[in-house]
């Protein structure tokens, strides 16, 4: 069930409570190879698993670290809701670090946690989030960073 936010107050009261969390998504060879024809990064360690086998220290192939921070945003629109927002802005990021490698068919989850609500004017915030990304089972993620929203009720 997602987190309803209706109000920037609703916001500013879950500020430093524990994370919230997404469903597993399997980031399987279709996945990176799709990423890789948008973003034209078609490197062998992401699209050739053959060469990949033989030549990577992984073994298999892995995910494009940016494939990886762009699955932020499903998770972000499955996990909450925003009933009265008029407007959401993806502000930015701030410290994305990647981690850890993705091997390509693993499962990953992402977490938010709000740190901080900024007020911008009477009826607009900025949110700073602390997204992790972890692969299913694993302790360390594999992604860190901190995402900027903004939002107008």
């Amino acid at each position: 069930m997602p987190k309803i936010f209706d109000s920037i107050a609703a916001l500013k009261a879950f500020v430093g409570q524990p994370a919230v969390s997404g469903d597993a998504i399997t980031v399987d060879q279709e996945t990176i190879n799709a990423f890789a024809a948008v973003s034209q990064d078609a490197q062998w360690i992401h699209t050739d698993p053959q060469r990949a086998a033989l030549e990577s220290p992984f073994k298999t192939t892995i995910a494009h670290g940016l494939l990886t921070l762009s699955l932020l945003t499903g998770w972000y629109h499955r996990c909450f809701t925003f009933p009265h927002r008029k407007m959401a802005l993806n502000y930015g990021f701030d410290k994305v670090r990647f981690t850890g490698v993705v091997p390509c068919d693993s499962r990953l989850i992402g977490s938010f946690q709000l740190e901080r609500v900024d007020d911008i004017k009477a009826d607009e915030v900025r949110c700073v989030w602390h997204v992790e990304v972890h692969i299913e089972g694993s302790e360390r993620p594999v992604m860190v960073a901190n995402w900027i929203m903004q939002l107008r009720y």
